[in-house]
């Protein structure tokens, strides 16, 4: 950050979101997608919060110690140390991310937590019954409780593996019917993607995919032919692609505006405030 202080700009406020954008910056969030890092110390997430985490996501596809991941066999609640986590994560302000959490864990979290919580990259298991995405009483009590949703632009939004822009859009309109459009927005679970050649990285894909497989870190749906984006939202232009996909589906510019970035920067004000 320091090195690039004119194109990157480090964000511990809402409001350092507002001055990225103003000045042409990237403003970039530190998260942990996966909370062993804090291992069987509480004090850790003091130490992350002043370091400037902003986000923690309480576990990946597999269980830890905390509680259950989407690809974890059983349905595992959050875990009484789980409980203390979160509750740290509201006395620091931090965001509490169920991305990849199991089922039973998703649900005690958003009961157990003081302040709202978010699902920052996710699909609707209504449309695509995949254990990566929610269903629709995990989407409905974030929302109910003044969480964020965010859409992802992954394989799981499709039950072929291969997902396109029109399932992006679905799955943006049933979280909107689900949750409110004052509670969605896209979370993509990766950068602005610009592969060009589709067959010389499928070729490198099976081996990546192999190997996550082989660390048991894997989720259900993935496999050596899918794609970790949508063919057809990638490059510079894919988040004006989507804006021209949502105006054609009706939406107003008002509701454009806060599924593109409205709602997460108004939800990160009620979470980062403190």
């Amino acid at each position: 950050m320091e090195s690039h202080p004119d194109d990157l700009l480090k964000v511990t406020t809402a409001a350092d979101i507002h001055t990225a954008a103003r000045d042409g910056r990237v403003g970039v969030v530190y998260g942990f997608q996966n909370a062993v890092a804090v291992g069987e110390d509480i004090g850790r997430i003091a130490t992350f919060a002043e370091r400037g985490v902003r986000v923690v996501q309480l576990t990946y596809n597999q269980a830890n110690h905390l509680g259950g991941g989407s690809s974890a066999p059983g349905d595992t609640a959050l875990t009484a140390f789980g409980r203390e986590v979160v509750d740290a994560l509201n006395d620091h302000h931090l965001m509490v991310d169920l991305s990849h959490s199991g089922e039973r864990t998703c649900l005690d979290a958003i009961a157990h937590s003081r302040v709202p919580v978010s699902i920052n990259h996710t699909g609707c298991r209504a449309l695509t019954d995949l254990p990566r995405n929610k269903t629709d009483e995990e989407l409905r009590l974030v929302a109910s409780r003044g969480g964020f949703v965010g859409i992802y632009f992954m394989p799981f939004l499709s039950p072929t593996g291969h997902a396109r822009a029109a399932d992006v859009v679905e799955h943006i309109a049933h979280a909107v019917n689900v949750c409110g459009e004052d509670h969605v927005g896209i979370g993509t679970d990766g950068p602005v993607t610009a592969i060009d050649d589709l067959d010389a990285y499928r070729a490198r894909l099976a081996e990546h995919v192999a190997q996550r497989q082989e660390a048991g870190v894997s989720a259900a749906g993935e496999r050596a032919d899918t794609f970790p984006f949508v063919v057809d939202l990638r490059g510079v232009d894919q988040f004006r692609e989507l804006i021209r996909l949502l105006e054609r589906r009706g939406y107003s510019s008002t509701r454009i505006e806060k599924i593109m970035g409205r709602n997460f920067v108004d939800y990160a004000e009620r979470v980062w405030q403190g």
